[in-house]
């Protein structure tokens, strides 16, 4: 059978109490639209039909091209919404799946039940169902003597003998297609609030003596519904769980998983652990064998096999295997630590390449540099990279040894296995081999390697 798909997603939220539309409030690092969207295209060879109303532009340049859209102009209920999908879906799907925007945790593996439920049901509709003391605003499903379901009553209108019932509708249903369509635009108008609301199918298909199914959701923090921060948070919690475990199971270590926070789009490779208190965001590659944290952030960056981030910040750049940073260092974004090459206590690095086994240990900026392999960089070495209007380029050779203190003021290059001494500002290019200290720095000495000079300030 072929399966349509309809997301509602133009409510207001306004007990949010934000400028920014619902369903594009973040989990883990995405629009909670996206699961909805990602739960059910697994589904369906169709687009999904996403129903926008309340931000409904903000929602298009969040979601892109991958949704059909359409537009509920007025906001009268969930039946009204689904209404504006008939034109789209009708003729095109044999089942309609709705579901909501607002209910991030839903897993495919839980719609898909839904579905082949509802293609064994002999009658039109069949619903997610839930089990809990706690109903969270849900309604109740009414069932007979015999235990088919009746009806949806809304917890506003309920009676106290429907209120204790602890069976709750999800409001995740699957339709027969052209029974619905039919049947869409007959939904009475439900006082105080005038609004047509979708549970009232239930109970038009009961009176015409058509079985509704119920499909049991095994884990009922899926059906956990954002209508409030309270809410988000608790949905924040249980995906990081979710993340956790899955990871874990993937070959990760994690010494604390209640406090380690992973995005959604993280990728960490095996036997890596993870100590307490960091955070992984976006687009961030971690690879084999790492040690991560404790107290560290890394944002959209890459980091390869063997490394470890301790204490640190590293935000949009490239950690290669084997380089080891912190602790309290900060990687920004554009900058680059060759394999092997170490960063210390409270070192800076932005929009600069650090070689290979380059040493940077302590108190140190660079800032638009290239440092060559197994450079030395002396404890408070800075690269004056802006003269107030632009930035400039430091260039440092390959073995050069750049003593504490010193002051790289740009465009300058240091050549090939170079000596600056320490408290030095260096305000022209030193040659391959030289020695030059001073304030101005000038060349005392060519081929310094060679004649054995001493200058202090050399880490160890």
């Amino acid at each position: 059978m072929r399966v349509g798909a309809v997301i509602l997603a133009a409510g207001q939220g306004t007990r949010l109490r934000s400028t920014l539309p619902k369903v594009l409030h973040p989990l883990a690092g995405r629009p909670m639209v996206l699961y909805a969207i990602d739960a059910v295209r697994g589904l369906t060879d169709l687009p999904p039909v996403l129903v926008v109303g309340h931000g409904a532009d903000a929602v298009r340049r969040a979601v892109g091209e991958e949704v059909v859209y359409v537009e509920q102009r007025e906001q009268k209920g969930t039946g009204h919404a689904v209404l504006q999908a008939r034109d789209t879906l009708r003729g095109r799907a044999d089942l309609v799946l709705v579901t909501y925007a607002d209910m991030p945790l839903l897993r495919p593996e839980t719609l898909r039940r839904l579905v082949d439920r509802q293609q064994e049901n002999a009658g039109p509709l069949t619903l997610l169902t839930l089990i809990a003391d706690d109903p969270r605003g849900f309604g109740r499903v009414v069932r007979d003597e015999s235990g088919a379901i009746v009806a949806i009553v809304e917890e506003a209108t309920a009676t106290p003998e429907q209120l204790a019932i602890r069976e709750l509708n999800a409001g995740v249903y699957c339709f027969d297609a052209e029974w619905l369509w039919s049947h869409v635009d007959r939904i009475p108008l439900s006082l105080p609030k005038r609004e047509h609301y979708l549970t009232d199918l239930v109970g038009m298909a009961a009176a015409e003596g058509l079985p509704v199914r119920g499909v049991p959701v095994e884990d009922p923090t899926e059906a956990l519904g954002i209508n409030t921060r309270v809410h988000l948070a608790e949905a924040e919690a249980a995906l990081r769980r979710r993340i956790n475990r899955q990871w874990m199971e993937a070959g990760v270590t994690m010494v604390d998983p209640e406090t380690t926070y992973i995005e959604v789009d993280v990728r960490i490779g095996r036997d890596t652990v993870i100590w307490p208190n960091t955070v992984l965001r976006g687009r961030t590659v971690i690879g084999e064998r790492c040690q991560i944290g404790p107290n560290s952030l890394i944002e959209d960056s890459t980091i390869g096999d063997g490394c470890r981030v301790l204490a640190s910040v590293v935000e949009g750049a490239v950690m290669e295997e084997g380089s080891d940073i912190g602790p309290f260092s900060h990687l920004r974004p554009g900058a680059r630590v060759g394999a092997g090459a170490h960063v210390g206590n409270f070192g800076e690095i932005k929009n600069a390449t650090l070689g290979p086994r380059a040493k940077m240990g302590h108190f140190s900026y660079l800032g638009d540099a290239e440092v060559g392999a197994e450079a030395n960089i002396g404890a408070g070495t800075i690269t004056c990279n802006f003269d107030g209007k632009r930035k400039h380029r430091t260039e440092i050779g390959e073995r050069a040894f750049i003593g504490s203190g010193t002051m790289l003021v740009a465009p300058v290059r240091v050549g090939r296995e170079a000596v600056i001494g320490a408290g030095s500002v260096v305000t022209r290019d030193v040659p391959d081999g030289a020695l030059a200290y001073g304030v101005p720095a000038r060349v005392k000495k060519r081929n310094v390697r060679d004649g054995g000079a001493e200058v202090g300030g050399r880490n160890r």
